[in-house]
């Protein structure tokens, strides 16, 4: 059975890792002792900066993680090069698609936020169950538990990542394999610097900084536990849709209401 994850000595990959949470779980990772992170993004500067910035034991590795073959590769050559991983944080996301969406939206994000993770574990799940231990961390968000009333595809491929990471959880557990599924609220990064007073995101209170968010997965990664909780509060909002749906959903309702109105300067 999976357990806590500790840090020191080990080799961990993070997608979507120049920037944001990303680029904070690295360095949070590199303060806590791993031997190895791979900054991983689309963008091979960013990435170079990114890795630069933080040090001799960071490495920036340029690949797009919704690309099977480039995620197949990208593992085979971070295992040669610095040995096996350890952690693999599927982080990448993107903020795409305002109310219903396009096709070319919800395709991206279905990508993204989902084969992405997919590809990641078609990877790693085999090399991992044969040494009988990994761990592989899912960026989801809040919206995964709850919804986002900004974008149906960023909402429901969210929903979907939290879904694969339980089925994830519940088949590797005795290949030796922990998962988690991280899901934050609102944050202050570049993805969420255009967010005004009307934006969804604002209806869970106080952006938090990207370090918060590594701290919580610092903690519930030494914990071995499944769900990471940022902004502890998702918990109660989760359980109070879960009790009563209908009541949520009209709850909901009025705060999208209220959103609307905030943004046309209705009172």
């Amino acid at each position: 059975m999976a357990g806590p994850f500790s840090v020191p000595g080990t080799t961990i990959v993070v997608t979507g890792g120049a920037r944001g949470i990303g680029r904070a779980m690295a360095e949070r990772f590199l303060q806590d002792g791993a031997a190895c992170v791979v900054v991983a993004d689309r963008d091979a500067e960013e990435a170079r900066s990114a890795a630069s910035a933080l040090g001799e034991r960071a490495h920036p590795m340029a690949f797009d993680a919704a690309d099977e073959a480039a995620v197949a590769d990208t593992v085979a050559r971070i295992e040669e090069e610095h040995g096996p991983i350890d952690l693999w944080c599927s982080n990448a996301g993107v903020a795409s698609g305002a109310d219903l969406g396009g096709d070319a939206e919800w395709d991206l994000s279905w990508r993204i936020h989902v084969l992405a993770h997919v590809y990641a574990v078609r990877a790693l799940a085999g090399r991992m169950a044969e040494r009988g231990r990994g761990h592989l961390l899912v960026t989801s968000s809040a919206a995964g538990l709850l919804t986002n009333l900004d974008s149906a595809p960023y909402s429901a491929t969210k929903h979907a990542a939290v879904a694969l990471a339980e089925w994830m959880a519940i088949r590797y557990a005795d290949d030796g394999i922990g998962v988690s599924c991280l899901c934050p609220q609102g944050v202050n990064t570049d993805m969420t610097a255009g967010d005004g007073p009307d934006s969804a995101t604002r209806l869970g209170g106080d952006y938090i900084e990207p370090e918060d968010v590594a701290e919580s997965v610092a903690v519930a990664l030494s914990e071995g536990r499944f769900l990471i909780l940022p902004h502890p509060e998702a918990a109660a909002y989760e359980l109070r849709r879960v009790e009563d749906r209908d009541r949520w959903i009209g709850g909901m309702r009025r705060a999208w209401a209220k959103l609307r109105n905030a943004g046309t300067g209705r009172s």
